[in-house]
């Protein structure tokens, strides 16, 4: 069975030819699931019966499992979600006086191994599938749309996820061949609609794949930075090692080039006599001098081990 939420725009249209089916049959159903948020496709009622019937046997619209679905006294919503074999990846929505933002992972673990990152503690497990990873925007619009959760954009026709940020679980370039088409859904115009501009991925610098994110689907760009120089990054941050700051810099000039935003966000959690001192931060203002650029200071949140 096809899970129809793997399936991008391209993807999804190659599904319908491949039946004989015109073009705007992939668009009508591309509404149905990622506009009308609906899981099962008998309910897709302006489609002929017989479509219906031949969908039914074919295909099949699989959201996520939910472990654990907890609010916040200020509206924040976490949703920890099943990624098999003893694996859970966490969804966030974070309620804003004029947007509903939507944190999603895009890996069951981390490789990369950041010092600061509890994720990268745990090793990696596996890249999440395009379905699992638009999946969750899916699960947290049809969740949140059944709740009656209100907001001002709401009220006014738009879906409660207004902004999306590539930052929870998993480095999403290590991943790309499945976060790509899961942006490109967030993109079009039949699925979410969201303005390149609304959509940030971030990256712990994969240089390579940054160039290739800009040529292919540029979105917003954070780069997860913690560091004005290279010896402290390599220890930090150790894909640094591999692509160093001089390197990351350019990659960053290149993809302004082509990017929604005419800056990056580089984000840098503050470790208390590691990389939070004056002199740190004059590293930082020569680092970054020739890139149009805001930083997103994080305080460090401790966890065991």
């Amino acid at each position: 069975m096809t899970n129809l939420l793997d399936l991008d725009p391209q993807a999804l249209a190659a599904f319908f030819a491949e039946r004989g089916e015109r073009p705007f049959r992939a668009k009508q159903v591309s509404r149905w699931v990622h506009q009308r948020f609906v899981d099962d496709v008998t309910a897709m009622t302006d489609l002929a019966k017989p479509l219906r019937e031949a969908l039914a046997r074919g295909a099949t619209i699989r959201g996520p499992q939910v472990i654990r679905d907890t609010t916040a006294a200020d509206g924040t919503r976490k949703w920890l979600l099943d990624a098999g074999s003893g694996n859970a990846v966490e969804t966030v929505y974070i309620p804003e006086p004029d947007r509903g933002t939507l944190c999603i992972s895009s890996q069951a673990g981390c490789a990369l191994d950041c010092a600061f990152c509890s994720t990268g503690k745990q090793g990696f497990n596996r890249n999440m599938t395009t379905g699992e990873i638009i999946g969750q925007l899916w699960h947290a619009n049809r969740t949140l749309l059944a709740d009656g959760v209100t907001a001002p954009w709401i009220e006014h026709g738009r879906p409660p996820i207004t902004n999306v940020v590539m930052m929870g679980m998993g480095e999403p370039l290590a991943n790309f061949d499945n976060v790509v088409p899961a942006l490109a859904l967030m993109l079009d115009d039949n699925a979410y609609g969201l303005s390149r501009r609304r959509v940030t991925l971030s990256t712990s610098g994969l240089v390579p794949l940054i160039d290739r994110l800009r040529d292919e689907c540029p979105v917003a760009l954070a780069v997860s930075l913690h560091a004005g120089n290279d010896a402290l990054r390599d220890r930090l941050v150790p894909i640094n090692r591999t692509y160093p700051l001089t390197e990351l810099m350019a990659a960053c000039l290149r993809y302004l080039e082509r990017a929604p935003r005419d800056f990056v966000t580089f984000e840098y959690v503050m470790l208390a006599g590691v990389n939070d001192e004056a002199h740190h931060a004059r590293e930082l203002a020569e680092l970054v001098r020739s890139v149009p650029c805001k930083f997103n200071l994080i305080p460090f949140n401790p966890f065991p081990g």
